[in-house]
C-alpha cells in the first residue's frame, strides 16, 4: 500500500513543477505528517525531493529527475479510454484505475504538454442522464463491471414481469443509455447476446469460471441494432397527420425522430396551402395525442376518428380558456 503511494507521490511531482504538502496530502489522501514522511523515504532511497519553505513553498523533484514507473497497467489502461466518463467511471468503481493511468500519462508528457488534461477537461464535459431524471445508480453494477472486464461468467437473479429468473450470463459489455445502465450478456453456452436491464437485477454473483468472447462480438454495432429493432418494436399504431411546413419542420422534435424521418420522406406533395399529409407510427394514440399537442395549430390529425375527436375537443376547451374577452 505504502510502495503504491510512494510511486504516485514521486509521478504527481514529476508532473508538476511545485506541490505543496496540503496539495499531495489531498491527492494521496493522507495528512501532511503521512506527506513529509513519505517524501524523507523517497529522499534516502535516492530520489531527489527537495522541500522549500515559506508562502511559495513545496516539494519539487531536483535536476529534471523523472522515472520510469510510468508503465500502464491493463485496468489502468482499459479505463484512460473511458477517461471522458467520470461519471461512469465512478459508478463502475474504475474511478481509481483512471486517475492512475492520467496521472502516468501526465508525468510521462513534455513539461510543454502537462496541461493538455486540464484544458481538455475545462473544453468537455458529458452529462449522460436527460435533464428532470435523478441520476441512479444500479448496486450491482460494480459487480457486473467487473465481470465484464474479466471475462468471467455471472449467476444472476433478475425481475421479469411479475416474477424472478435466474440466469448464469456471459456479460459482453455494459451501456448507459439516457442515464440507464445494460448489460449485453449471452446466456452462459451458445446462444444469442440479449439485452437485460441492471436496475431489474436482484442479485448477481462473479464466478471465477471464464468465458469465451466471440472474437466477432462488435458492442457499439451491437447496441445500434438493438435499439433501432427496439424504438421500431414500441411504434405499434399509426395516425394520419396533415401538417404545415412549421408543423413539419417541428414533427421530429416532439414525437419519434426516426418514424418522423420516415413519414416525412413518404409524404404526399404539399396541397395549394403548402401542408403535407403524413401516416406516422406511434407508440398509442395515448402518447400520440400528447405528443401532438406540442404542434398547437400546426398539425391536424386526420385519424384514427378517437384521436381526432379527442384532439377537437382539445381545442374546443383551449378555445373556451382563451376566446372570451376576460382574462387577468
Amino acid at each position: 500500500m505504502r510502495a503504491a503511494r510512494l510511486i504516485k507521490m514521486v509521478l504527481l511531482l514529476q508532473s508538476r513543477p511545485t506541490m505543496t504538502a496540503a496539495e499531495l496530502a489531498r491527492e494521496l489522501e493522507v495528512s501532511e505528517r503521512t506527506v513529509q514522511r513519505d517524501a524523507q523515504a523517497l529522499s534516502e532511497a535516492g530520489v531527489p525531493v527537495c522541500s522549500n519553505r515559506g508562502r511559495d513553498g513545496g516539494y519539487r523533484l531536483v535536476g529534471g529527475y523523472r522515472t520510469r514507473l510510468t508503465g500502464l497497467a491493463r485496468s489502468e489502461a482499459e479505463a484512460l479510454f473511458l477517461s471522458g466518463l467520470p461519471g461512469a467511471l465512478r459508478e463502475m468503481g474504475l474511478e481509481d484505475a483512471a486517475s492512475a493511468a492520467r496521472l502516468k500519462v501526465s508525468a510521462a508528457l513534455l513539461p510543454s504538454l502537462r496541461d493538455a488534461s486540464t484544458n481538455a477537461a475545462q473544453r468537455f464535459h458529458l452529462d449522460a442522464p436527460g435533464w428532470y431524471q435523478e441520476p441512479h445508480t444500479p448496486e450491482l453494477l460494480p459487480a457486473l463491471a467487473e465481470a465484464v472486464w474479466g471475462d468471467r461468467v455471472v449467476r444472476a437473479r433478475y425481475r421479469r414481469n411479475d416474477r424472478e429468473v435466474e440466469r448464469r450470463l456471459d456479460p459482453y459489455g455494459l451501456v448507459l443509455k439516457g442515464g440507464i445502465w445494460y448489460v449485453c450478456a449471452r446466456v452462459a453456452g451458445p446462444g444469442d447476446v440479449r439485452v437485460y436491464r441492471l436496475e431489474r437485477f436482484t442479485a448477481a454473483v462473479v464466478t471465477d469460471e471464464p468465458f469465451v468472447r466471440d472474437a466477432d462480438f462488435d458492442l457499439p454495432g451491437f447496441w445500434a441494432s438493438r435499439a433501432a429493432d427496439f424504438a421500431r418494436s414500441l411504434l405499434r399504431d399509426e395516425v394520419r397527420l396533415r401538417l404545415s411546413a412549421a408543423g413539419a419542420a417541428a414533427l421530429p422534435r416532439v414525437t419519434d425522430a426516426m418514424a418522423s424521418r420516415e413519414a416525412l420522406a413518404a409524404a404526399e406533395p404539399p396541397d395549394a396551402a403548402g401542408w403535407v399529409r403524413v401516416t406516422l407510427r406511434v407508440e398509442s394514440v395515448e402518447v400520440a395525442y400528447t405528443q401532438l399537442l406540442g404542434l398547437g395549430a400546426e398539425v391536424e390529425v386526420l385519424g384514427p376518428e378517437e384521436l381526432r375527436g379527442r384532439m377537437a375537443e382539445t381545442g374546443r376547451r383551449l378555445a373556451g380558456l382563451y376566446g372570451g374577452a376576460g382574462g387577468l
